[in-house]
């Protein structure tokens, strides 16, 4: 269990490479919060000459598992459903490199300064050099990131690169590959450290140059193209909700945008290794996802869909920009009822997420509807809304995404209400009928916009919502909230917890939470409701048996969801003008 094997297809025979693994020491895969917070799947590399195996030991023998209970599959007794689970403030997995021979099967392992607790490896890769590896290690805090690279004949490293932030810093994205340019010498990287996302070379010996530069941030970096010479990768310099395709000189320069200007709105590439075609997806929120094939640089149309905006659309999706008392210019969309009636006033629902994994105001098909709702909300007759708050993902820059550090709970709810109030000031809003629904972070979000503004939200629908923050597990967590030492630390993941405003819950409650859900344990929807019951206020709950953290398992559960999403709204916030 938990080893790395070797098959030999011409002999058709198996070894192992190790074969210390346990149910709790991991080589080769990784643990939940490793899986789940940093994207890591396959945790084995091969070296360029296939002669050893690179691979990540992961120790959760200290790691408390959660015990979830299964009160359904078995029909008449429930059983125990164990997941590691290390919550905030409790030390992570042990983590180290070890570098295999393929032919003796004997294990180098890397010495990486640092405590193997206190510090993450979330990302490892060979160079071209079959004698060294590179790595990415982060501190606890992730605070601190540092590249070093290894020498698997006698195990030492050194570090090259090292990175800091007062916040928290970004991991290299792709959890697989490492960009290496120059024959392996130089490598592409992306920074905050001049206060925008940008691509930088670095080579071996850690010197940095800037390639990208300018107020904006690269969104995705798509191909390094070193033959020809330039990068491709989006951004959208001018509007945070869209994304445009640019390429850049590997040598650095200005910017070249490839993408049609006719064409306003979100476009997706998939590029061809030599750089010369690409699979091109364009939407926005009022034109339906349209895909072709095109020619670089030229974006010239080959096969495929003939790209098309649409145009005059009946009651189209629209983008606005608030300013809220505090200075914080918040950009979002906006769907009106199909028979809008500018004399009359409706409800608004937002929806939400507030946190610094999902951006909501995206232009982008699919925005100003609600696949949660069962039927159009625009027939009808509500307004709907999405706004981004300061710490959503947007390529508005480092001050924009990190202005939420310590502050999850408590600055982006503030945003979202102070927006709020500037769109209750437009003349067709009912200030009286004010709605409000998210899930996950955005779930987190309502419950603390219902409770920490109870004279703006009148309803609110919650789903899969982290209702303690020190429930939730220590790598999401610590990165935006700080590591929790003592209880100075601890305060801000309670003050901006909903449970410690829940007292103050005056307008209506639906709360939807999976049994089995083991990203957002149900622990959190437990706590919640003794805190409500507590102050005798009433609310609604559905609770799912077994179903995960999406609650689309089982039969008939999307449906039912969406009805009682449907059912719930329409009770306590009848659609329609007055």
């Amino acid at each position: 269990e938990h080893n790395i094997y070797l098959e030999d297809l011409t002999l058709n025979t198996i070894k192992a490479l190790t074969t210390d693994g346990t149910q709790k020491l991991i080589n080769g895969t990784f643990d939940w919060a490793y899986e789940e917070e940093f994207a890591c799947r396959d945790g084995f590399r091969w070296s360029p000459d296939g002669q050893h195996i690179a691979y990540w030991q992961i120790d959760a023998s200290k790691i408390k598992n959660y015990l979830m209970l299964n009160t359904t599959d078995s029909l008449v007794y429930s059983y125990v459903v164990p997941v590691e689970y290390p919550v905030a403030g409790e030390d992570p997995s042990s983590c180290k490199i070890g570098v295999v021979n393929v032919s003796s099967g004997i294990t180098r392992w890397m010495d990486v300064p640092g405590d193997n607790v206190q510090h993450y490896i979330p990302r490892m890769e060979w160079t071209a050099n079959p004698n060294q590896i590179i790595l990415q290690q982060l501190n606890r805090a992730q605070t601190q990131s540092k590249l070093f690279t290894g020498n698997v004949s006698n195990g030492t490293t050194r570090v090259i690169y090292t990175e800091t932030d007062k916040a928290w810093i970004d991991i290299k994205k792709n959890a697989e590959g490492w960009d290496f340019i120059n024959k392996g010498k130089e490598f592409i990287w992306t920074s905050e450290q001049d206060g925008w996302r940008h691509l930088y070379s670095v080579n071996l010996e850690g010197k940095q140059k800037l390639l990208t530069k300018g107020n904006f941030d690269v969104i995705k970096t798509l191909l390094i193209n070193e033959t020809a010479g330039y990068i491709y990768f989006t951004a959208s310099p001018d509007n945070a909700t869209q994304e445009y395709l640019y390429r850049v000189k590997i040598s650095g320069g200005k910017p070249e945008r490839l993408t049609p200007m006719d064409q306003p709105g979100t476009h997706t590439y998939a590029i061809s290794p030599n750089g010369q075609m690409a699979l091109h997806t364009f939407s926005n929120a009022n034109t339906r996802s349209q895909t072709e094939t095109i020619s670089l640089p030229t974006h010239k149309h080959l096969t495929g869909d003939i790209i098309a905006v649409a145009k005059n659309v009946k009651n189209p999706v629209e983008f606005f920009t608030v300013k809220t008392v505090d200075g914080v210019e918040m950009q979002g969309w906006m769907k009106k009822p199909n028979n809008f009636d500018p004399e009359k006033k409706y409800l608004v629902m937002f929806y939400v997420y507030g946190e610094p994994a999902t951006q909501v105001a995206r232009d982008v098909y699919g925005a100003g509807r609600n696949s949660r709702y069962a039927g159009d909300m625009a027939d009808d007759g509500y307004i709907y809304i999405a706004m981004d708050n300061r710490g959503s993902p947007a390529p508005k820059g480092r001050e924009w995404r990190k202005a939420i550090y310590k502050n999850i709970g408590t600055l982006n709810i503030r945003d979202q209400a102070m927006g709020a109030k500037e769109v209750l000031k437009w003349g067709f809003v009912d200030s009286s009928r004010v709605a409000v629904w998210g899930a996950s972070g955005g779930g987190s979000s309502t419950l603390n916009l219902l409770f920490q503004y109870p004279e703006l939200y009148k309803t609110g629908i919650a789903i899969s919502a982290v209702a303690y923050q020190l429930t939730y597990d220590n790598i999401y967590q610590e990165r935006y909230m700080g590591v929790p030492i003592d209880a100075e630390s601890r305060q801000v993941f309670i003050k901006g917890s909903p449970v410690t405003n829940a007292k103050n819950l005056q307008g209506n409650l639906l709360y939807i939470h999976g049994t089995g859900d083991d990203n957002v344990h149900y622990n959190n929807a437990e706590l919640l409701i003794n805190e409500l019951v507590k102050y005798n206020k009433q609310f609604e709950l559905m609770a799912y048996p077994n179903r995960t953290h999406a609650l689309s398992e089982g039969a008939g559960t999307t449906q039912h969801l969406r009805s009682l999403f449907t059912k719930f709204l329409k009770e306590h916030c009848p659609p329609g003008g007055r």
